[in-house]
């Protein structure tokens, strides 16, 4: 699963100080559902973008008894699309990860948090059993402009 911020504000690279994180450092943190890597693929003055990759573990989540539950065939707790599929586990990591982002504080540049800044937000697998009418319903009235393909919240 894949989740990326993007901004093109000038200078992009107060994204970092945003996010509370680096845009030279990899981080990576565990969880009991597997591995999580925060990273920049890019990051200029004209546009940066930071990126959580989660990487699910099924034996992780059989051993921890959070896979799909059921008398199924013998491999099924390890056959499974939940490594593939942004879900619950994508929210805690998302938690995890920006927690001191979703604080709202920027201590080294305490007027970036009161800016409106534009920002894409794109989660590359999302399940929405309501469909595209669901999602609209939910972030068109915030004021997001939402399309679909791959589903990209642009604020």
């Amino acid at each position: 699963m894949l989740l990326t911020i993007t901004t093109t504000h000038k200078p992009a690279t107060d994204l970092g100080y945003l996010m509370h994180k680096h845009p030279d450092k990899l981080q990576s943190f565990d969880t009991s559902f597997g591995k999580m890597h925060v990273f920049y693929p890019e990051s200029s003055e004209e546009r940066s973008t930071i990126a959580l990759l989660l990487d699910v573990d099924p034996i992780a989540l059989v051993r921890n008894h959070k896979g799909p539950s059921g008398e199924g065939f013998a491999l099924e707790h390890y056959v499974n699309d939940r490594p593939y599929v942004a879900s619950s586990f994508m929210s805690v990591a998302i938690s995890k990860a920006f927690r001191s982002a979703m604080s709202g504080i920027c201590k080294d540049k305490p007027y970036l948090v009161e800016k409106v800044l534009p920002i894409e937000v794109t989660i590359q697998v999302l399940p929405s059993k309501g469909g595209e009418a669901f999602l609209r319903s939910l972030f068109e009235p915030l004021g997001y402009k939402v399309s679909f393909g791959f589903i990209r919240i642009l604020g």
